[in-house]
């Protein structure tokens, strides 16, 4: 595509884009001016939703100036070149130990720095399989069939971790009424291919946790009567960064024998934009050494433990400003602030008489899952059109995994900038909603959209 050259006007009063078509097909023959380019993406990105009223995605969606201008200033660094930049990787090692310090590491340990959870899941999971293929083979016994157990509340990732990598997944399934998995449910599964078991701490869909101290006794118990050593992968991707600080006397992390690993969102609850998450081992040998490689082309002999590998320095280096930011003060009076508003929302749910609440008395993420208490010839996915179609809310309904599938439900995070204004003003947007579609007799399947299929990240 080929474009004409600007006349004066447009020279002078605006950008051509206004009334000519945008690059959209074709590799561009021409470029334009740096301002063309900067308000032709602007004006775009216009078009999209409002992160403020996003309340599905897990994702942080603000961080400070002062973070933004470190983010802005080192995107020109690229995290994987260690001995052109090794303060960087001196910030990633010092963000490692301040983890596994806030997991409560017993000693020395080790870990990564991700893209985000499901590079830190897939990294995690591989470890596991090497080091149950090492104990199968210096036993003597075939390694041909291995067997990953958990819920059907934890994230798709893990099923792509089976499928691309040859693991049988052992699904344990939900409930209509329990969206948690136990050591009731998970014994069953076990047998001497499992390469581990997976628990989760802040499930995407009711942002509950999975029983890990029932399942970690579990394991402890196979240890001791069968010899049958089956490690416990926590997948707190977004619960790592509350738990800590809203249930700090519950024990889920390396406090509990058999849980060997940790991932954690920093992208999350851990308030840095995306990506970077965490993969924490409980002791270094935790980490199979197959999987760790060593090159010397960029340097200086490096090891890496990564799937991706080129990568932007910022967000690690944003990670370790919230670190020093906010410590355990500040993150805990975040938190604290978060849960507030999420209990006043729920409060202000419950007040309508049009929705009922799921797992409030429990240890939850700072959000509030519901549903509709009553059939009034509309559902939750129609609540959730009209929410985003008149007021620019983004709350997503979803229906829950098999065996719980004929359940649906909404979600709502409330994160840092969901203030209480917000929060009341959201609640009374949602009961106009249910007014209107009351009118309405429900939204029409021809204008109605399902905001989400799934939970999200």
């Amino acid at each position: 595509m080929t474009y004409t050259p600007l006349d004066e006007e447009a020279l002078l009063f605006g950008n051509r884009f206004v009334t000519e078509e945008v690059p959209s097909k074709e590799f561009p023959v021409d470029g334009m001016t740096s301002v063309d380019a900067m308000r032709l993406v602007s004006e775009d990105l216009v078009l999209e939703g409002d992160p403020a009223r996003n309340l599905a995605t897990f994702v942080t969606t603000w961080m400070e100036p002062e973070a933004q201008r470190l983010i802005a200033d080192n995107l020109h660094r690229n995290f994987i070149d260690h001995a052109e930049y090794p303060r960087t990787a001196e910030i990633e090692q010092r963000c490692i130990r301040m983890l596994a310090d806030l997991f409560h590491a017993p000693g020395e340990t080790t870990g990564a720095r991700t893209q985000g959870s499901s590079e830190a899941i897939m990294l995690g999971a591989l470890s596991l399989k090497w080091k149950w293929r090492q104990r199968r083979e210096a036993a003597g016994e075939p390694t041909t069939a291995p067997n990953l157990v958990f819920g059907g509340d934890v994230h798709v990732v893990w099923e792509k971790f089976c499928r691309y990598f040859d693991v049988e997944p052992r699904i344990v399934p939900l409930t209509p009424t329990k969206y948690t998995i136990g050591p009731e449910e998970v014994a069953s599964y076990i047998d001497e291919n499992t390469i581990g078991v997976v628990a989760v701490v802040g499930t995407t869909f009711t942002g509950h946790a999975d029983d890990v101290v029932g399942i970690n006794a579990l394991l402890e118990r196979l240890k001791a009567e069968q010899g049958l050593d089956v490690p416990l992968h926590v997948d707190a991707a977004s619960g790592g960064f509350v738990w800590p600080f809203l249930y700090a006397d519950s024990p889920w992390d390396f406090r509990l024998g058999q849980v060997r690993s940790i991932n954690v969102s920093g992208h999350k609850f851990g308030l840095v934009y995306p990506g970077v998450g965490w993969l924490i081992f409980r002791e270094r040998s935790d980490l199979a050494s197959d999987l760790v490689f060593k090159e010397n082309y960029l340097g200086k002999t490096d090891e890496t433990f990564t799937l991706n590998f080129s990568t932007g320095s910022s967000m690690v280096i944003a990670q370790y400003y919230n670190f020093v930011r906010y410590g355990r003060a500040g993150y805990g009076y975040i938190m604290r602030n978060m849960e507030t508003n999420a209990r006043q929302l729920a409060e202000g749910l419950r007040a309508t008489g049009l929705f009922e609440l799921i797992g409030e008395d429990e240890e939850q993420l700072p959000l509030v899952a519901f549903r509709l208490a009553n059939d009034n010839g509309y559902d939750e996915f129609d609540v959730a059109w009209q929410l985003s179609a008149e007021r620019g809310w983004m709350v997503p309904a979803y229906s829950m995994p098999p065996n719980a599938e004929k359940v649906t439900i909404m979600r709502a995070l409330v994160k840092e900038t969901l203030t209480r204004d917000h929060v009341d003003t959201l609640v009374s947007d949602i009961e106009d909603a249910c007014k209107t579609l009351a009118r309405k007799g429900g939204a029409h399947e021809s204008e109605r959209r399902q905001i989400m299929t799934g939970p999200g990240h």
